[in-house]
């Protein structure tokens, strides 16, 4: 569910980039679904997208009934969403926000990549695509609501396999593992280094230069071709440190340097509507030396003696790891299989034995780069898939079969009952 809540992101940034005219009176509507319509030149965005990720014919008549069915259903969905009062906050739409940008950084390999590709930071990636957000999140939600309680019982995962055996795939092998990760620590002399070279870069703005000019010279973000303009932005969405430093200050008032996880930054806001801010910024990063790795490597061996000696790893993972998203867990990155792994990982794991801990190897997460450990519990051979072995797996696919025939029913009474006006 994940990964296609990660595509639908991605079709959705994809459009951006295609430079096609936003909705003009030109662009043909081709479907009105209850108050909302879909462009042809939105099916072609969707289309292309798909195509170029499976390796499609994006000509094909097939594949734009296909994608257009699709986006039919949404539609369809987000109507009753919409009749039914169903609500997403605030919250909810900037944490999925964060998660599938984060996502989406890990499989362009960074958040420069990113900003690269579209042209735009990542907050104004956010900020414009916000409303197509909300309203997956709606889609997703009256669907969660319908599905609630939905299960196969016993019988059923024990009849659907009977019936369809032969045709089920093999389960892969299978590796459940967990990790210890650390970043490196810059150098202090690097750290007090760049901070003195951005307080001059900002002693010269003071006195007159040209904070524009500066960025383009200076900043290493992705705005800095752009002068640093971050565009406009509201609460929430810029972390903490900056976005108190951005909205304490008067349009014209330029900052004094800060630091957050990227970096030290100086702001200038430009303009402020409201509880809406435009500013713009210059970021220098902090290097980390070779001493830095070396500190962390280290480090890691040394909790991974502990570990061999009998210290339980969830513990070490616990006090140690700065992997937000699994420290809680003790480290657990849950069961995977190797198409699941990037390179690098795939070859630490590969490596090891069931019950061993791996040396110290490079790896990224998210934004963040250091160095991990990996422990790999359990490793599973691959095999055929089995009620005896593999009831939940075989319940799942039941369950997703189940569900996939009772939603096709529900878009058909929706059918009926809303508007709908196919044009195409």
């Amino acid at each position: 569910m994940n990964r296609t809540r990660t595509l639908l992101l991605i079709a959705v940034l994809s459009g951006a980039c295609l430079n096609i005219s936003a909705q003009t009176m030109l662009d043909r509507i081709i479907a009105v679904v209850d108050k909302e319509i879909i462009t042809e030149s939105e099916l072609n965005e969707r289309v292309s997208f798909l195509a170029i990720q499976n390796r499609l014919d994006a000509t094909s008549p097939e594949l734009r009934k296909q994608v257009l069915d699709g986006m039919v259903t949404e539609k369809l969905v987000l109507a009753q969403a919409i009749i039914d009062s169903v609500e997403v906050t605030d919250e909810e739409v900037n944490r999925a926000l964060d998660q599938q940008v984060q996502n989406f950084i890990r499989q362009v390999g960074s958040e420069e990549r990113v900003e690269q590709i579209y042209g735009k930071p990542i907050s104004r990636i956010k900020r414009e695509y916000r409303d197509e957000i909300r309203q997956q999140l709606l889609v997703q939600k009256v669907r969660q609501q319908r599905e609630a309680g939905l299960q196969v019982t016993r019988r059923e995962a024990e009849e659907f396999y009977a019936a369809y055996r032969d045709s089920l795939p093999q389960v892969p092998e299978e590796f459940t593992v967990s990790h210890l990760f650390v970043v490196p620590q810059p150098d202090s002399n690097i750290e007090r280094a760049t901070r003195e070279r951005l307080t001059l870069i900002r002693d010269s703005i003071m006195a007159g230069g040209d904070f524009a000019d500066f960025a383009r010279r200076y900043s290493i973000d992705g705005t800095a071709a752009g002068g640093g303009d971050l565009g406009w932005a509201r609460r929430g969405d810029y972390v903490r440190e900056f976005e108190e430093a951005v909205f304490g200050l008067q349009p014209g008032q330029t900052s004094p340097v800060i630091k957050t996880q990227y970096g030290f930054h100086v702001v200038q806001l430009v303009e402020r509507r409201g509880e809406q801010v435009r500013a713009r910024h210059i970021l220098l990063r902090v290097e980390r030396g070779a001493e830095s790795d070396s500190a962390a490597v280290r480090f890691l061996v040394a909790l991974r003696d502990s570990a061999v000696a009998g210290t339980p790893f969830a513990d070490l993972a616990r006090r140690h790891s700065q992997d937000e998203e699994t420290r809680a867990q003790g480290g657990d990155l849950g069961t995977l299989t190797a198409d699941q792994f990037v390179p690098e990982f795939a070859s630490t794991v590969m490596s090891l034995q069931a019950g061993t801990i791996s040396q110290p190897s490079r790896a990224n997460f998210g934004t963040s780069v250091g160095w991990h450990i990996v422990w790999l519990q359990k490793r599973t051979p691959a095999h055929a898939m089995t009620v005896e072995t593999d009831y939940d797996r075989v319940a799942q696919v039941a369950l997703y079969v189940k569900r996939n025939r009772l939603n096709a029913e529900w878009v058909e009474e929706l059918k009926r009952t809303i508007h709908l006006d196919i044009r195409l």
